[in-house]
């Protein structure tokens, strides 16, 4: 229950985001691109804070060996959203029809963008449900405080994700609740990825770590295969878009170590 709240939450800042539709039709790309960085540098922080670390001590818990625990679950979060990435069709934000990835499809450009951002909420699910299941499991290195903090930080990241769903579907003349129905619907997959997440290492706690350390893997794929690159895109953001992310990472870890 939980895990299903914590996502609910997240999913609904994903809403939030896309909900700027209503407002304005068009955002700085100054600001785009920042918002972009500042979600990469949370969801590093979140990677090692909130899912890496844990993973490594409870490995060392249950009678793990640490490091091979931490490189298989992170290695298999990554080639795991590598396959995901090749086999599923999407288009990322800003970019046209011929650049689409995936198997071949003739699906409408609005399903394409939904799906690139839906791909970025799966790991981001499945973390905070996993988080939620390690407290549930009631191991020393899992607090409920470090799960909320996961929970914050994915959800503050979240905004901009949402934003960039809904408003290049806003400025190709689709209408403004269409847009804004297309972007937030990236985050339902979050309380599904979230749910399971939590039932699987409740019934399997031997794997814990590993799953941890899963999606950290899964995460950091996300940030330097997709964020960073379309953060900066445009070269002379550059500067502007590292200080966001320096940001993103620094309020992350904030959030980790004040409440964790």
């Amino acid at each position: 229950m939980q895990a299903l709240l914590a996502t609910l939450f997240t999913w609904g800042v994903t809403a939030a985001g896309a909900a700027l539709v209503f407002v304005t039709n068009a955002l700085n790309q100054r600001l785009m691109d920042s918002m972009l960085g500042f979600a990469a540098g949370v969801m590093i922080a979140a990677s090692f804070w909130s899912l890496l670390a844990p993973g490594i001590a409870m490995a060392e818990q249950l009678g793990h060996l640490p490091w091979l625990t931490a490189v298989i679950g992170f290695m298999g979060g990554g080639i795991f959203m590598r396959l995901a990435d090749r086999l599923l069709p999407h288009l990322h934000p800003f970019l046209s029809m011929d650049k689409s990835e995936g198997i071949p499809t003739t699906w409408q450009r609005s399903t394409l963008l939904v799906l690139a951002i839906t791909l970025h909420n799966i790991p981001e699910g499945l973390a905070v449900g996993v988080a939620f299941g390690a407290v549930a499991a009631d191991l020393p290195s899992a607090t409920l405080g470090g799960a909320f903090a996961l929970a914050i930080g994915i959800g503050i990241q979240n905004f901009p994700e949402g934003t960039a769903v809904a408003m290049p579907l806003r400025r190709e003349g689709m209408s403004k609740r269409k847009s804004f129905l297309f972007g937030q619907a990236s985050g339902v997959v979050e309380p599904i990825a979230g749910v399971l997440g939590a039932l699987f290492v409740l019934k399997m706690q031997y794997i814990l770590p590993y799953a941890l350390c899963f999606a950290a893997g899964a995460m950091i794929f996300v940030v330097v295969e997709e964020l960073i690159p379309e953060s900066q895109r445009k070269h002379e953001n550059i500067d502007l878009v590292t200080m966001a992310t320096m940001s993103g990472f620094s309020i992350m870890m904030m959030l980790d170590v004040a409440l964790g």
